[in-house]
């Protein structure tokens, strides 16, 4: 591609002024340039803060981060979880502003690992598009059950089961992944609203938590040993310091989704600097406004026994219920929490779509024509985001079955993301980040490899202790089989590889951010291997 000056004419194409002529558009993965782009630095920023929302993550799993260390445990493992994340986030936004593509984790792992490049992209594609699969899997489940929740603050007779769960879940799935694939247009409005509702959200949840206890005959404020000092965990670990350690995953769970707005590199202008801001932007207003919150509501808490007592389908209704003191206030901060997290399930599926998609276009997946086709009248992926919804819908009814099953699956999402992490940054550590021309976000010298090192070390060390059971003594119901579902998933991509990676698959091309070709492209380095 000529570095010339040139105005788009049409979507896919370019003027070059020099020669008076149309070029087809390249973009660094080698493809033509087929998504419009529609998203514009605030947007993008939006989709980041919407799609990790961190605050209302960390507040539908507040029950089990309790268990691990009690209200001190909540706060102190999200701090120290937070710190390592935007150590990865950090080395995510250089290989982002360095291989600005929609794949994400899927192209940099190809890139990075040199002549390994395919069959370790493979992996890391489908690694990543697993975990976005699990993620919009237990954001539609955390709707489903906020929602039968609202339901029975006001029946009290109402005995929750697991399909009154399940028939919401549907609902919520096809609503959001509708809304992205007959909305794409409008996605960049969407977002901007949602980055309102979970701003405005949090701030009204504070403000609430913080004024009402202790007013109108309300019970006081919980003290502060309570919350920042009274260590307590009974889920049978002998050593402290190991519970603290195996908490750190309900925080990973909150803020461990750095790449969202990598997927969308190619729907906005100037990706290899715009997609660093907003994964940027993403981690601060994340972090800031989850310890805000979590501080507030544990300050609201005047009976743990009753939060943790199971009784409720949606624990943290039990605290805003003793915030508050009535069913009305504990309605309406549900519905607070509830407009955001719908906008967090949108964006899900926007990232599972487009991982997907990515893959497909490289031949990497079954009926890739299919799967990898850009709707023309849509201008979207629209057939990989229609497939994300089947998938999700087929993981629903596991719920109607067994939710431990249900929860086995949506609870691998950390390790599945972390892994592609990994297998995107080691490559590029290991090559002395030689494979990947710098961009304009670069971490040069030392500073670089330290960050690369560390998040490298955390996330080998962490995913072999967020494979222990959740608890001891080891039952059915509290198993950790993530290790389990992880090993299945990745014998099946192993499969794939044996049958479609290894004939057919070609891989992204190594071309640089301005979609200048950096070396042999990857099939042919395939070849050499």
């Amino acid at each position: 591609m000529e570095d010339t000056d040139k105005n788009t004419i049409g979507p896919g194409y370019d003027l070059d002024e020099s020669l008076g002529t149309t070029t087809e558009l390249i973009n660094v993965g080698g493809h033509k340039q087929e998504l419009d782009k529609n998203f514009s630095l605030l947007s993008i920023s939006a989709v980041g803060i919407v799609n990790g929302n961190t605050w209302a993550a960390l507040g539908g799993s507040i029950v089990v981060a309790i268990s691990n260390g009690g209200p001190p445990g909540v706060i102190y493992e999200f701090i120290a979880v937070s710190i390592f994340y935007c150590l990865i986030a950090a080395s995510l936004a250089e290989l982002a502003s360095a291989i600005p593509s929609s794949g994400g984790v899927y192209h940099w792992a190809s890139i990075t690992a040199g002549k390994y490049g395919r069959v370790c992209g493979f992996f890391a594609g489908f690694w990543n598009f697993f975990a976005w699969i699990f993620a919009a899997a237990s954001t539609s489940a955390i709707i489903g059950n906020q929602t039968v929740q609202m339901y029975a603050t006001y029946h009290p007779e109402f005995q929750a089961k697991s399909w009154h769960v399940f028939v919401s879940y549907l609902i919520v799935t096809w609503c959001c992944c509708c809304i992205v694939l007959f909305a794409n247009r409008a996605l960049p409005t969407l977002n901007n609203f949602g980055l309102f509702f979970i701003l405005g959200g949090v701030s009204i949840t504070i403000v609430v938590c913080a004024a009402m206890p202790g007013t109108g005959g309300r019970t006081p404020h919980a003290s502060p040993d309570f919350v920042f000092k009274n260590w307590s965990a009974d889920i049978g670990y002998s050593s402290n310091g190991f519970v603290f350690l195996m908490g750190m995953l309900n925080g990973a769970y909150a803020i461990g989704t750095p790449d969202c707005v990598s997927h969308l590199a190619e729907e906005i202008p100037r990706p290899e600097i715009n997609v660093p801001k907003a994964i940027a932007a993403q981690m601060m207003i994340g972090f800031v406004t989850t310890l805000c919150y979590m501080i507030a509501i544990l300050f609201a808490i005047d009976d743990l026994s009753a939060v943790l007592s199971g009784s409720s389908t949606f624990p943290l209704a039990e605290i805003y219920r003793q915030a508050t003191g009535s069913r009305a206030g504990t309605v309406g901060l549900l519905v607070v929490i509830f407009l955001p997290i719908v906008c967090t399930c949108i964006d899900t599926y926007i990232a599972a779509g487009r991982t997907l998609w990515a893959l497909a276009r490289d031949n990497a997946t079954p009926f890739g024509n299919f799967i990898g086709r850009v709707d023309p009248r849509w201008r979207n992926p629209f057939n990989a985001t229609f497939v994300c919804g089947c998938l999700c819908t087929t993981l629903g009814c596991i719920y109607v079955g067994s939710t431990t099953a249900f929860n086995a699956f949506v609870g691998s999402f950390v390790l599945l993301s972390s892994s592609s992490y990994l297998a995107a940054i080691l490559p590029h550590l290991l090559s002395r980040r030689s494979n990947a021309t710098p961009g304009p976000f670069w971490m040069n010298g030392l500073l670089g490899y330290t960050i690369h090192g560390i998040s490298c070390s955390y996330i080998a060390v962490f995913i072999v202790i967020f494979c222990f059971p959740y608890a001891l003594p080891v039952q059915a119901n509290n198993m950790n089989y993530s290790c389990l579902i992880i090993g299945g998933l990745t014998i099946l991509v192993s499969v794939m590889w044996v049958f479609k990676g290894r004939k057919g698959y070609k891989g992204p091309q190594a071309l640089n951010y301005r979609g200048r070709k950096v070396g042999s492209a990857i099939a042919e380095k395939g070849n050499e291997a």
